[in-house]
């Protein structure tokens, strides 16, 4: 959420980033309706103010036992002035009354308009974003790894999963509908392998590992952003007002909601590993076969919460695109680096860098890890804060990036490390997770 000061002041920079980030946003309407918001609230704290005063006066003037109405008596008021003067007194309250009810009938529709209007606005996005309306005018970066050439007919995930009897789509189907899945035996381990392999990297390297809860209440899905625009995405579960999160950075970055942290004790540095739920609405004919959109896979993530300091979250930004991309390494695997434009941005999104890895099955990179920064807009609706040096109070900012979601980036290392006799050699990263074996060969 941004200030709305600031939107007040930068009015054509925020409908900007609207349009460039194609989100549905009246900022004009936003800003008429914040003017008449304090408005009300200014006229109703001129009433109160008054009719309090008042209020305490005419009592006074109505009580002879007062020390005020004695001293009137004694500086030669007459008694019938005083009560003359406590009745019109009386009127004027009695006036204002229908007044404030007034407007304490429009405060209410007023304040929920303006904050339905402020959970549209969009950050705007950082310079370095190039702008575009889709993933297809995203910038490509770099790439890393070269692309294997096959010498044999390769065999696309879901082929190779089933004669290998780790993969089992028909029956995922069977148990939950469309896009979902199972995965038995070298399939279940081998995904269990690179979440581990995931998790302890992040470890290592100083982020605090957290058990969270996959079922949270709707303050948490608006204060991290996810509502209300991302609604449809979500499964709901109406009658608790819970929500299934869709990634363990939902939970991770609320963690401090409402809480002011100390500044000796930032950054904070989380990764979670926990099952997520996308119900991909909208999603009809897309990418319908395998494992790529799906409505339930694991996910080990990583969120940074750190001071109100843009190249300090800059730097972060880069640590956590790092650490995405040594696991892609270390599991093997050629991806490339690209700059997400603004018209795939999300509402709070400054800036954020996708990771996409190989898949021969689809002659092309797909997206396997989103790293975003955010700067302040999710601590500003969790109400997330430090106190700096100053004994100022400020809002932190908030990072995340994917470390590993599987199960599809097992379409990469399915097919990716797949042999010419139908067997999957294991990346040397991941044998200790698997018995030591090195190949996956069927049962």
């Amino acid at each position: 959420m941004l200030d709305i000061k600031f939107i007040r002041e930068n009015a054509e920079l925020v409908k900007k980033a609207a349009a460039d980030k194609r989100i549905d946003c009246d900022v004009d309407r936003l800003i008429e309706v914040d003017k008449r918001r304090r408005e009300i609230q200014q006229q109703l704290e001129t009433y109160r103010s008054k009719a309090n005063e008042d209020g305490q006066r005419v009592g006074l003037m109505r009580n002879p036992k007062s020390a005020w109405y004695k001293k009137a008596i004694e500086s030669g008021r007459d008694p019938e002035q005083i009560k003359a003067q406590a009745n019109a007194l009386q009127t004027e309250l009695s006036q204002i009354k229908p007044a404030m009810k007034a407007l304490e009938d429009e405060e209410k529709p007023t304040l929920d308009e303006f904050d339905r209007l402020m959970l549209t606005v969009p950050q705007p996005p950082d310079p370095e974003a190039p702008v575009g309306k889709d993933e297809t005018e995203n910038i490509e970066l770099r790439r890393v790894g070269q692309i294997r050439a096959f010498d044999f007919d390769f065999k696309d995930h879901v082929t190779l999963g089933e004669e290998l009897g780790i993969i089992d789509i028909p029956r995922g189907v069977k148990l939950a509908g469309t896009r979902n899945y199972l995965l038995k035996g070298d399939g279940a381990l081998l995904h269990q392998a690179v979440l581990r392999l995931a998790q302890e990297m992040m470890i290592e390297r100083g982020y605090a590992p957290v058990v969270v809860p996959v079922l949270v209440r709707e303050e948490v899905m608006y204060g991290t952003g996810y509502f209300p625009v991302g609604r449809e995405q979500t499964y709901l579960c109406e009658r608790d007002r819970l929500s299934l999160v869709g990634t363990a950075e939902v939970p991770l970055t609320a963690l401090h909601m409402d809480e002011i942290l100390v500044e000796s004790e930032l950054p904070r540095k989380y990764c979670a590993l926990s099952t997520c739920f996308r119900r991909e609405a909208g999603a009809a004919g897309k990418d319908t076969t395998g494992l790529y959109r799906i409505h339930l896979f694991d996910k080990v993530e990583q969120v940074v919460i750190c001071r109100n300091d843009k190249e300090e979250s800059k730097r972060f930004h880069d640590e956590i695109l790092k650490n995405g991309e040594d696991v892609l390494q270390a599991l093997e695997l050629p991806y490339r680096v690209v700059n997400v434009c603004t018209g795939d941005l999300g509402v709070g999104q400054v800036l954020k860098y996708d990771l996409e890895t190989w898949m021969p099955s689809r002659n092309s990179y797909g997206e396997t890890h989103s790293a975003s920064r955010f700067y302040e807009f999710q601590a500003r609706r969790l109400k997330l804060r430090y106190r700096d040096g100053t004994k100022k109070l400020r809002f932190c900012h908030t990072l995340n990036n994917t470390v590993i979601a599987s199960p599809r980036i097992l379409i990469s290392l399915i097919e990716l490390h797949q042999n010419p006799d139908g067997t999957i050699t294991i990346p040397r990263a991941l044998r200790k997770y698997m018995g030591g074996r090195e190949r996956i060969e069927k049962q």
